[in-house]
C-alpha cells in the first residue's frame, strides 16, 4: 500500500498528514486558512489522492510557518509513500485551463529538489491569505519530496484562479506522474537503476 503518515510538531505549528497515493480523492482538510483549506481541498479532489491534513500554528502571528510546514509534511509523506519509486511513470506536464488562467507544470519524482516558479499574481492577497505563501509551501514540498517542478503561467487575471490552477495542476501532474505504470513491472523509471 503506498500510504505514509507523518506528524510534526515545532515551537510553532503542530502538523499531521495522512496520504494515500490509491486514493479516490478523499479529503480531510483542517488548516484554519480558510483559502489555503480551499486549495488543498482542490489539490485532493484533482490528485484522487485520499489526504487528511490537520495544522494547529500561530495564525496570530501570521500563515507563513502554518502553510510551510503543512509544505514540508506533505513531502515527507509523499517522499516516504513512493518507497523506492519502483514501477512509478515519473514524469508528468499538463497546460490546465482556469477561466482566464492558462497554467503550465511539468514533474519528474526525481529525488532532486527544485522548483521553478514563472507565476504572477496581481493581487497580494487573496481574502486574507498572503499569495506569496504558495511559493513557499511548493518549496518546502519539494525540498522535502525531492521532486523538481516547473510552473509557468502563460496567461492569468485573477489572483484566485491563478492559484487556483496552481494547485490543480500540481495534483494533476502528481497524479500522472506516481501513476503505476504496468511495462515497467515495478522497475525503477531511470537507467541509474536509482531515484
Amino acid at each position: 500500500m503506498r500510504s505514509a503518515e507523518i506528524k510534526r510538531t515545532t515551537a510553532e505549528t503542530k502538523v499531521s498528514v495522512m496520504l494515500d497515493l490509491d486514493g479516490t480523492g478523499k479529503g480531510e482538510i483542517s488548516t484554519k486558512i480558510g483559502f489555503f483549506d480551499h486549495m488543498m481541498q482542490l489539490f485532493t479532489a484533482h490528485s484522487r489522492y485520499d489526504l487528511r491534513l490537520e495544522v494547529e500554528g500561530d495564525t496570530c502571528v501570521d500563515f507563513h510557518h502554518s502553510v510551510e510546514d503543512a509544505g514540508i509534511a506533505l513531502g515527507q509523506a509523499l517522499k516516504k509513500a513512493l518507497g523506492n519509486k519502483g514501477g512509478i511513470a515519473r514524469y508528468a506536464d499538463i497546460v490546465l485551463p482556469m477561466d482566464e488562467t492558462l497554467m503550465m507544470c511539468a514533474v519528474d519524482l526525481s529525488g532532486r529538489a527544485y522548483l521553478n516558479y514563472d507565476v504572477l499574481t496581481y493581487t497580494e492577497k487573496v481574502g486574507d491569505f498572503d499569495c506569496q505563501l504558495v511559493k513557499e509551501f511548493l518549496l518546502a514540498l519539494v525540498r522535502n519530496a525531492e521532486i523538481t517542478l516547473h510552473f509557468k503561467m502563460l496567461a492569468g487575471e485573477n489572483s484566485h484562479h491563478i492559484l487556483e490552477a496552481v494547485f490543480k495542476a500540481l495534483a494533476r501532474v502528481l497524479r500522472k506522474a506516481t501513476d503505476i505504470d504496468e511495462r515497467l513491472q515495478g522497475a525503477i523509471p531511470s537507467s541509474k537503476g536509482a531515484l
